[in-house]
């Protein structure tokens, strides 16, 4: 059975200094964010072109496959990050950024950390349960402190989310 290569990659064609620096300091912040570094690329070449950039635009310019921009462009959608524009009348599909801070953020929180936050309370429950049922009696205190600095944590976060998306206006 012959497994399919992945997409070669394309050679990108010449960004200026600042393009290269701006797609570099997106691809950092989404690292962080522990997300695909060609997130940050494609938003950063979007955030710092002047006219909307059609997926045919941004796998030439990143040097990027046709797959991993698709695919980089519906989760930046998802995450209200990237927007449709008006193109240059052509059939192609345009995108641009958004640049609104509340956006960012606040698609951010929904589509990660609240599925995160949500997903945390049933292994937080499946913890507690461990802890009674598999640690020695000498260990529990131990442990059920950890557990308990841990829901700790779930609750400030639940707490802290809708407080800054209020903040965000979202």
């Amino acid at each position: 059975m012959d497994i399919p290569s992945p997409e070669p990659k394309t050679e990108a064609i010449a960004l200026n200094l600042l393009q290269r620096q701006v797609i570099e300091y997106f691809v950092d912040g989404v690292r962080v964010l522990g997300l695909p570094p060609s997130l940050g690329e494609i938003y950063g070449l979007l955030f710092i072109s002047p006219a909307p950039l059609s997926l045919d635009d941004l796998v030439r310019m990143l040097g990027i496959s046709k797959g991993s921009a698709s695919q980089g462009l519906r989760t930046l959608k998802t995450l209200g990050a990237v927007r449709e524009a008006e193109g240059n009348g052509d059939r192609r599909t345009y995108y641009q950024p958004a640049v609104d801070l509340k956006r960012l953020v606040g698609g951010f929180i929904r589509e990660q950390v609240r599925p995160h936050l949500e997903s945390g309370k049933s292994k937080l429950q499946r913890l507690q349960e461990t802890a009674l049922q598999d640690v020695a009696p000498g260990e529990r205190e131990f442990y059920n402190e950890r557990i308990d600095r841990l829901e700790s944590w779930m609750k400030r976060g639940g707490q802290v989310l809708p407080m800054l998306q209020k903040i965000l206006g979202q």
